[in-house]
């Protein structure tokens, strides 16, 4: 059972680029479910660069609201003050897509960060990705001999304090110029949590005790036992906002998404029809929406779940032993135009498949889906950039209950963060070229080469299809060889071409295989 289809992944309703920026005033954010996650958090050198929050131009916005049903419950105003978009955790990927033998680079919230394993302590770091030296990327280096990232530029090392401990171009005898404040590379404090590493991005001292402040949002179920979750990891061609507000539009899924999933309702020929929700408890951290018959809770900045069943009352034992699922979404910003989605989806029904189904095999279907609207998102967001936020109002018309999500999104982005991602790194304001479309909803750099699973399972399809073509020209080989010798008669003869045919056919149905799920595969909405 793919979690996926029961999913919101619509087609983004408006996202307004901002031409302005603003800095994000401090906020302390409420505490989240504790969770049994010991703290990976490490003291360092304050940031040398400048920490400029500009707006991204992508980061659509939500000027009002058109007509719609108020949402209940914000009655929260203004008063609240400005969402501060440094003082949050930020997922950086699941930990079964994390090789500890190797350091990993992302960006995140427009900072270029690496995760690495640091087996002095167990524990996963979290630096900014350039050598104190020459800035060189750290997330191109190596775990040395001796358990320390290692930049391969010159080969400075670095303890899972940020600390240098060793310059090989130093004198032994000479000064210890290693020692430097200058050598160390800033450390985000980190924890592992849900089985996601996330960070905080802010390194100086006095942040390295902030779990104890504040915790990433924590979703019980996926720390269940009684639940298996699957994980997935992909960038994605337009910015956060229209993410989010996607994954906020239950209605668009019938029609984007159309041949990957069944009908969910008979209200027409592909299976749309009327969404009830209601918004609850607006403020600035998020909201509730309380659906026909499930819920969904978006908790600022990252954390969007729910599912669509009912939700089981506090203490209410025999809820528990119901079939539950859970749809999760970390929705992370990286730069205008450019975003990522990890995704966990933790049930307690079919939990034997996932012992004989592998992990790649679902994100198949789940690459499919995120195919088949990337287009539209991309073109939608410049779209609305081309408008301009003073006209978002105009350009909109979002008349049904099925749109309370997209305006309680919209509402929150404007009403507490001025349309805006504070960046915590300077951005050029600007989005990228809208490139072809192959290159638009490739899969290998956006999933395949961040997903452990889908890695090692393109490496045993290509080993597969050369085994195969290599199968063909044997057999082929054999036949001129033992022709008039071992093969005498006109079935022995048939027989073997018969399998120089069928492993030739099988290895380009194989390379054909690899392309669609692993490359590239158009999703033309015309013919489906």
């Amino acid at each position: 059972m793919d979690p996926l289809s029961l999913l919101t992944l619509p087609r983004a309703r408006p996202s307004l680029p901002l031409r302005t920026s603003a800095p994000a005033s401090n906020r302390t954010g409420r505490a989240s479910s504790p969770s049994a996650a010991r703290p990976r958090l490490a003291p360092a050198r304050r940031w040398q660069r400048q920490r400029a929050r500009l707006s991204s131009p992508i980061s659509a916005v939500a000027a009002e609201a058109p007509p719609s049903p108020s949402p209940s419950g914000s009655g929260e105003e203004d008063s609240e003050g400005r969402f501060d978009w440094l003082d949050q955790w930020y997922p950086f990927a699941p930990v079964c897509d994390l090789d500890p033998a190797a350091p990993h680079g992302k960006t995140v919230l427009g900072l270029r960060v690496v995760a690495w394993y640091d087996r002095a302590v167990d524990e996963w770091r979290v630096f900014d990705d350039a050598c104190p030296h020459r800035l060189a990327p750290l997330s191109e280096g190596r775990i040395d001999d001796k358990g320390r990232l290692q930049c391969v530029y010159h080969g400075w090392c670095f303890d899972g304090k940020g600390s240098c401990q060793f310059i090989p171009q130093a004198p032994a005898l000479g000064p210890p110029v290693h020692k430097n404040s200058k050598a160390c590379v800033a450390s985000y404090p980190s924890v592992v949590q849900n089985n996601i590493l996330w960070f905080y991005p802010r390194a100086d001292a006095e942040h390295q005790d902030v779990l104890e402040r504040k915790r990433p949002p924590f979703i019980p179920e996926i720390d269940d036992p009684s639940f298996v979750t699957v994980y997935g990891i992909r960038d994605l061609s337009y910015g956060y906002d229209v993410l989010v507000e996607n994954l906020m539009d239950p209605a668009h899924v019938p029609y984007a998404h159309k041949g990957l999933m069944g009908k969910l309702l008979e209200f027409d020929i592909e299976g749309g029809g009327p969404i009830k929700m209601k918004i609850e408890e607006a403020n600035v951290n998020g909201f509730l929406s309380e659906q026909d018959s499930g819920y969904f809770r978006y908790e600022a900045p990252c954390t969007f779940y729910g599912s669509p069943l009912p939700r089981a009352a506090e203490g209410e034992e025999k809820k528990k032993k119901k079939p539950q699922f859970m749809l999760v979404f970390m929705c992370i910003p990286v730069a205008p135009g450019k975003s990522r989605v990890i995704w966990a989806f933790p049930r307690n029904v079919g939990v034997w498949l996932d012992k004989i189904i592998p992990r790649w095999y679902y994100h198949i279907g789940q690459n499919a889906i995120l195919d088949s609207d990337i287009y539209l998102l991309h073109i939608e967001e410049r779209n609305f950039a081309a408008a301009g936020i003073e006209n978002w109002q105009k350009a909109v018309y979002v008349p049904t209950q099925s749109d309370n999500m997209v305006i309680a999104f919209r509402n929150w982005f404007r009403k507490h963060c001025k349309s805006q991602v504070g960046w915590a790194a300077p951005i050029v304001d600007q989005l990228p070229a809208t490139p072809t479309k192959d290159k638009l909803m490739e899969r290998y750099w956006s999933h395949v080469a961040q997903c452990r699973s889908c890695s090692m399972a393109l490496k045993a399809m290509k080993a597969l299809e050369v085994a195969l073509q290599v199968a063909a020209v044997a057999v082929v080989g054999f036949l001129a060889i033992a022709k008039g010798t071992l093969v005498t008669s006109v079935v022995q003869k048939t027989f073997v071409v018969s399998l120089a045919v069928l492993c030739f056919a099988a290895s380009r149905w194989l390379a054909n295989f690899i392309e669609k799920n692993f490359y590239f595969q158009d999703y033309v909405h015309a013919y489906k």
